[in-house]
């Protein structure tokens, strides 16, 4: 791997050209996976993905006109400390807001680079053409920025609301359920061990199993249920991971209070526990599902409630 410092103008250029080429992929490869639900942004990358061949073009131009029709093999990853980028498959993955950021951020970032490097170039004419093409990142910088303004706000949302959507089916839904299931599904195996033991430890280890089977049971059930490919709900993976850790969570918030010693104030802990949980699962059902707070906390409170009962009533028998 080489030092940019070390590298001849030839080599800069073909580098260069490479940066190019690669970012107008990148910008690429945003329109296609944006353009069904965001298609002003797509339009958007589509045109950033047009200047960027221009500039590459250009490079190419002035490479043949240096140096001939031959461009040495050299990319990002075969310099030193040269600027990095996500790989396009990983690309796919990012939200609306991220690969907007992104797209300013990985001009700006080679830009800064290109600065840096000619400020420590001793040839001077290997300095010009670092800050050609600082300068030139620099204008795609703004024109990234300029073309963001261009939408409209009646499109900007329009997308926000779809990403919303998005949010909602890829990882709203599956936790929320994760959570209901882990807060409510527990309550019973593990009030009934404290109540039937008066063991804390017993009791916590009741909890923890609990919460672990049910983490490892919800996260299978949601990968399993949908691919994700008509539904638009994600990767089956992402949701079940999250449902999964989320009814883990749901389930050890009220155990590990059995990890006090002292019966009595464990248990009154306990309590306090499964009144935030239910409470805070009210409130996520009133933010992200539109259903009105009192009503979201009847239907869950009742569920709660019974389950608690239960798991008392079995316990003391």
């Amino acid at each position: 791997m080489k030092r940019f410092a070390d590298l001849n103008e030839q080599e800069i250029l073909a580098l260069a050209i490479s940066n190019e080429d690669e970012d107008n992929r990148i910008y690429r490869s945003f329109a296609d996976r944006l353009r069904g639900a965001y298609p002003e942004t797509a339009a958007m990358y589509d045109k950033m993905a047009h200047e960027e061949i221009g500039h590459r073009d250009m490079l190419l131009e002035l490479h043949r006109r240096k140096f001939g029709d031959f461009l040495p093999l050299i990319r990002r990853q075969d310099v030193k400390g040269f600027v990095a980028r996500r790989p396009i498959w990983l690309n796919r993955t990012l939200s609306i807001e991220a690969t907007r950021k992104f797209a300013e951020e990985m001009e700006y970032e080679t830009a800064r680079f290109y600065r840096r490097a000619a400020d420590t170039a001793r040839d001077d004419s290997v300095r010009h053409l670092l800050r050609q093409l600082a300068a030139a990142e620099d204008k795609h910088e703004s024109l990234a920025h300029e073309l963001g303004e261009k939408i409209t706000p009646k499109a900007r949302a329009a997308e926000d609301s779809a990403a919303r959507r998005v949010f909602m089916l890829q990882y709203v839904q599956p936790g929320l359920a994760g959570l209901m299931d882990g807060s409510v599904s527990t309550l019973a195996p593990l009030f009934a061990a404290a109540f039937a033991t008066h063991n804390t430890w017993s009791t916590f280890l009741v909890g923890l199993a609990a919460a672990i089977g049910a983490g490892i049971s919800m996260a299978f059930a949601e990968a399993l249920s949908d691919d994700g490919s008509l539904t638009g709900r994600g990767a089956p993976v992402v949701r079940g991971s999250v449902c999964g850790v989320m009814t883990a969570i749901g389930g050890l918030g009220h155990a590990l209070p059995y990890l006090i010693p002292h019966f009595y104030v464990a248990t009154s802990l306990a309590f306090a526990v499964v009144a935030v949980e239910l409470a805070v699962i009210s409130w996520i059902r009133t933010r992200y599902m539109d259903t009105p707070f009192l009503q979201a906390a009847f239907q869950v409170v009742v569920g709660g409630v019974l389950v608690f009962a239960a798991g008392i009533l079995i316990g003391n028998s």
